[in-house]
């Protein structure tokens, strides 16, 4: 019996098939990486990587979702459904991979893509545990989606003043959350 290749799955997408999705992405999709306070991580920061499309005719979208294998496809209370991939582990495994061999016509978007996948190998292979190493992704996010009509909720100078006025998180550790009583008795 032959062995089966990581990739397999990715030479069964016929050529037309896997073309027609680039092209519908280049146009439609896009690369965002989200900055996310969060008390219960050590560094008190997550980055969070999704790729994402959202169309009121949710066909092609359950075209991607079944050729690249992972994901979540929702409607949201407007009517529009949005196909989402955050989990950077199938980032990885999948979307890099499927665009990485159907390639982008648009120069903004290759050049989105290819900061994306930067920032998604690096939290798969080595995830972020130094503000530095948390700092140098965050940067790289600022390079993503430049131009008019890019929303942040936080920046990298948000990140900076955080250890600025913060010095102990630098060593703090992620705490276990107790159950307290609401009556006040042991």
């Amino acid at each position: 019996m032959p062995r089966r290749r990581k990739d397999d799955w990715l030479h069964r997408i016929p050529v037309a098939v896997g073309s027609y999705l680039a092209g519908f992405v280049d146009g439609e999709g896009s690369f965002v990486v989200s900055l996310k306070r969060r008390p219960d991580h050590t560094l008190g920061w997550q980055i969070v990587p999704t790729f994402s499309v959202a169309q009121r005719d949710k066909t092609v979208l359950a075209l991607l979702k079944r050729h690249l294998g992972c994901g979540r496809l929702t409607r949201r209370r407007d009517g529009v459904w949005v196909y989402a991939v955050s989990n950077p582990r199938m980032l990885a495994e999948r979307v890099v991979p499927f665009f990485r061999t159907f390639r982008f016509l648009s120069s903004s978007k290759m050049k989105n893509f290819r900061i994306f996948a930067r920032i998604v190998a690096q939290l798969v292979r080595e995830p972020p545990e130094t503000p530095e190493a948390l700092k140098e992704l965050i940067a790289l996010r600022e390079q993503l989606n430049e131009g008019a009509g890019r929303k942040r909720k936080y920046s990298l100078d948000d990140f900076t003043a955080y250890f600025t006025e913060n010095p102990q998180r630098l060593y703090a550790r992620a705490s276990s959350r107790r159950k307290r009583n609401p009556r006040g008795d042991a």
